[in-house]
């Protein structure tokens, strides 16, 4: 028996098989749109945020809330100053590439260096600070794949020396100029340990102990255009090798920094810690630093610095 074909079944069968044709049509003209040329990866710079933030082991530090177990002596203490400038910014690429980071202009930096502040004049810091604070750094990178941080806790020789009176933003800050040879306090971390700070005799007990960073043995006078030398320029390299800029934010962590220090006793020279190639205190302080104290030069590159550490957002 023979079957006949109505032409109504065939343009069912026409329909059909167009209709099962067609997502295959698409799928292989990219989803219908744009031909076969897949999503572009994006090629401008990319603006980032670089997080800071200060702490003690897991304790968040902010003026106005006392600290607990710091240093040797498991001192409590409050904070009274804690600002510093970066520079030489730049993120590490999946080839393991240094990137430099491009700064945003603003109050808080220029193409150069950034100023971090993480006082806000509260509390024992109401003495020392400013109201404003600055937690991160902004710029921009080329396009890419980024999982590492490098920068330098410091000033560049070029703009170190010059006077704060006249200077731009963020060079402009009195409480970090240094008065020999016009430079700065690169960092300059304080904090009021509950007892105070003996000293030797005859000096009276002290109320801060002081971690002052910055280049020493300097000769040159800059006012009067002369160029300035510093035997030991102080200045902290280090990178962070594991660091995912949209997700996580860089941590100074004070009970790291004072790692084998006694915040109730200087056994001599500053008060504290002020860069001092013989200053007793400096030893251990220098050591979380990763600098070589004599000559003010990195060691291996900071790799061995513990002050600073990555943590989520």
């Amino acid at each position: 028996m023979t079957h006949s074909h109505t032409p109504s079944s065939h343009r069912t069968t026409l329909a059909l098989a167009l209709a099962l044709a067609l997502p295959l049509t698409l799928a292989a003209c990219g989803g219908g749109g744009g031909g076969d040329t897949a999503t572009p990866v994006p090629t401008g710079p990319q603006n980032i945020s670089i997080d800071f933030a200060a702490k003690a082991g897991t304790q968040d530090v902010k003026c106005g809330t006392t600290i607990t177990g710091l240093g040797s002596s498991k001192a409590n203490a409050d904070l009274h100053d804690l600002r510093f400038y970066v520079s030489n910014v730049a993120l590490l690429n999946d080839k393991g590439e240094s990137v430099a980071v491009t700064l945003d202009v603003n109050d808080w930096q220029t193409k150069e260096v950034a100023l971090i502040d993480l006082e806000d004049a509260t509390g024992a810091c109401a003495d020392a600070g400013t109201k404003a604070m600055n937690l991160k750094i902004t710029g921009t990178v080329p396009a890419g794949t980024y999982n590492g941080l490098k920068l330098t806790m410091g000033v560049p020789s070029s703009l170190n020396h010059t006077d704060y009176a006249v200077a731009t933003k963020p060079m402009d800050v009195q409480a970090l100029a240094w008065s020999w040879q016009a430079g700065r306090k690169f960092a300059q971390i304080e904090v009021n340990p509950a007892g105070g700070v003996a000293r030797p005799a005859p000096a009276a007990a002290g109320k801060t102990f002081y971690v002052h960073l910055g280049s020493t043995g300097c000769t040159g006078n800059p006012v009067t255009g002369e160029t300035v030398s510093c035997a030991r320029p102080d200045r902290m390299d280090f990178s962070l090798s594991s660091f995912n800029v949209a997700t996580q934010k860089v941590v100074l962590d004070l009970a790291a920094l004072y790692t084998g220090t006694n915040l109730n006793e200087d056994l001599g020279g500053a008060q504290g810690c002020m860069s001092g190639a013989t200053d007793p205190e400096c030893n251990a302080i220098f050591k979380v630093l990763a600098l070589d104290l004599t000559t003010g030069k990195p060691i291996n590159g900071g790799s061995g610095q513990t002050l600073f550490r990555v943590e989520g957002k």
